[in-house]
């Protein structure tokens, strides 16, 4: 018998409402949901109604509940640092949306507690564990398209309606780099691995809301100098793919972050004298598979050095290519 995880969810974000509380719902074998907190009574006890569970009518209340082992935290970027150290410190293990928090010393102390205290903090890229990302990986280590010689990945979409939304403000860590940016970034980790070099960068500031709404940036692998280029927005035509060009072949993929569970994630390998693409589709629901992994890490230390070890990694470049654009 499993023991469960008692969670608590610290904000009702479109994403905790769309694909994390249901899932950690319908994956009552390793979870239990304890309660949603929101600032707003109203909208705490509308979610809660929603499914089922305690609403708490701040974030304090919820993190010193005593009955609960970990949160999940879909809050503004700002507030990150913030409460993932209250609920480290309370001994809690936390997920947290991207991006972790706004600068590289606050990641890396945030790491540091965790590991102190033998807990679990993982950024939530969803999109690591689709079954499409890990065909992607096998081909390349196959050798099924030779030795990479460049990634090039893209996540962006149109503007947004609503001018206050929180990728605006800049008070609240908004800007395309830390949030659409991040996942180009991470999916370069997930190929090459975690030694890179941010070579160039610019991130494009819009003067009304003072914050970067589109960039790109150039990577480079300091094992195996292949070369990663990223690019990302909020006033964009959308894009949401990656593509691995090697010695000998190619491999794209156009619904690599943000494949829908019942979506078929389609990727297209082309390879030198073969007349006809290798074209295979997948489904996957890689928000039960990430709950799935964050369970695995709360009993597996190895892992969860690693983890942090990658959550660093990621704040470096992003505050490399913050740097150059100063």
């Amino acid at each position: 018998m499993y023991k469960r995880i008692r969670i608590g969810v610290l904000g009702c974000a479109n994403i905790a409402i769309k694909s994390i509380i249901p899932e950690i719902i319908s994956n009552e074998k390793y979870y239990k949901l304890i309660g949603v907190a929101s600032r707003d009574k109203v909208n705490a006890e509308y979610i809660a109604n929603k499914f089922s569970t305690k609403a708490f009518f701040d974030y304090d209340s919820l993190i010193n509940h005593g009955e609960i082992d970990a949160i999940y935290i879909p809050l503004p970027n700002s507030l990150h640092y913030y409460w993932i150290k209250k609920a480290l410190e309370n001994n809690l293990h936390v997920l947290v949306e991207k991006s972790l928090a706004c600068n590289l010393n606050d990641v890396t102390s945030l790491v540091e507690l965790a590991e102190r205290k033998k807990l679990v903090l993982m950024e939530n890229f969803q999109f690591r564990f689709h079954e499409q990302l890990q065909y992607i990986k096998k081909v390349i280590n196959d050798g099924i398209i030779g030795d990479i010689r460049l990634i090039q990945s893209s996540f962006g979409f149109p503007p947004f309606n609503d001018h206050d939304n929180i990728r605006y403000k800049k008070e609240l860590g908004g800007g395309s780099l830390l949030d659409a940016g991040a996942y180009p970034l991470r999916i370069t980790q997930e190929i090459i691995g975690d030694e890179l070099v941010v070579e160039s960068a610019l991130l494009n500031i819009d003067p009304q809301f003072d914050v970067d709404i589109w960039g790109a940036a150039q990577l480079r692998s300091a094992k195996s100098n292949i070369i990663s280029q990223v690019s990302f927005g909020f006033d964009n035509f959308y894009q949401c793919k990656i593509e691995v060009w090697g010695s000998k072949g190619l491999i794209i993929a156009d619904r690599v972050f943000t494949a829908p569970s019942n979506y078929e994630a389609r990727v297209v390998v082309k390879i030198s004298g073969i007349e006809n693409d290798i074209d295979r589709t997948f489904v996957d629901n890689h928000f039960k598979n990430m709950l799935l992994y964050f369970y695995q890490l709360t009993n597996n230390e190895a892992l969860r050095v690693a983890e942090g070890k990658m959550n660093i990694q990621q704040a470096k470049v992003i505050s490399e290519i913050m740097e150059i654009n100063n």
